[in-house]
């Protein structure tokens, strides 16, 4: 059989005809595609829709809706909780430093300490406690916005340090 128009251009009919079967083919494998989706999603259907009537699902529909609400309701106070929390935390001691020190020379170790307990707004006090032969002797510094208006003594700055750059808590040697 033989084509006036393919033999004008110049195309062999055998080189169609196995195009063509390739695109039977590939039409085919695509068909084989969208028919297994259709049965899976038929499935699916079948098993959400078993036993159940409109109204049922309806209903089943209306009591995850009201799930749904008391979740955001409990999620709006869960918000407004941690915000509270974290008001009251900002003035809870969160940061400390301590410094061990050896405040008169005629004692041996280190017995006297300065230790520095600031909150979220670095304000708090500086205990400083100083112990001699004859006693101990305990100080107290107020901190405003990490400073104080009262003069430092060099461990007592190095505490208020510590405590506002968060160095690890430690005793120096």
């Amino acid at each position: 059989m033989e084509s006036g128009i393919l033999s004008a251009l110049g195309i062999d009919p055998g080189i169609i005809i196995i195009l063509l079967f390739l695109l039977i083919i590939a039409l085919f494998v695509l068909y084989v595609n969208v028919t297994m989706k259709y049965n899976r999603l038929k499935s699916s259907y079948n098993t959400f829709m078993k036993g159940k009537d409109g109204k049922t699902l309806e209903e089943s529909f209306k009591e995850r809706f009201s799930e749904v609400e008391a979740i955001l309701k409990i999620t709006k106070q869960n918000r407004l909780d941690i915000r509270e929390m974290s008001k009251h935390t900002e003035k809870n001691y969160q940061k400390m430093g301590i410094v061990k020190y050896d405040a008169f020379n005629e004692m041996g170790g280190k017995l006297s300490f300065a230790i520095a307990m600031l909150d979220g707004n670095n304000s708090g006090w500086i205990l400083n406690a100083m112990h001699s032969r004859e006693g101990c002797y305990t100080y107290v510094k107020e901190i405003l916005k990490g400073e104080s208006f009262v003069e430092l003594a060099e461990e007592e700055a190095e505490a208020l340090d510590k405590a506002i750059y968060g160095e690890a808590y430690g005793v120096n040697e």
